[in-house]
């Protein structure tokens, strides 16, 4: 009987760790608070970017998105108004050019895939 429950439990946590690490949920370009959708736009005609780091490889040590080959996946600051560093608000773009796009207010811990309409 035990061993069954340690089993279902560890059938459980697998099924969270699927969720959180390939499905993230979705977001609409129109939800995205203003700064976001600039970022977009700055995406979109390729810069110029306010900070220096954006563009970068974003690693996806979080495992948090789908795993792909190192380059694949590209991070872009949202300005956080009042902030005075980069805040924790990012685009992540996926694939070159960019295909996917995701975005996170919290640093990473959580993503939403943008739902673009291209």
């Amino acid at each position: 009987m035990l061993r069954h429950l340690v089993g279902l439990l560890c059938v459980g946590l697998a099924l969270s760790a699927g969720a959180r690490e390939g499905a993230p949920g979705s977001i609409a370009v129109t939800d995205l608070p203003p700064e976001a959708r600039e970022t977009l736009r700055l995406i979109d005609r390729v810069g110029p970017y306010p900070y220096r780091r954006d563009g970068i490889i974003f690693k996806n040590l979080e495992r948090r998105l789908p795993q792909k080959t190192r380059g694949y996946y590209r991070e872009y600051t949202v300005t956080t108004p009042g902030s005075t560093d980069r805040g924790a608000r990012r685009i992540i773009t996926g694939e070159q050019p960019p295909a996917v796009f995701y975005y996170t207010d919290d640093h990473y811990r959580s993503f939403r895939r943008i739902k673009r309409k291209d």
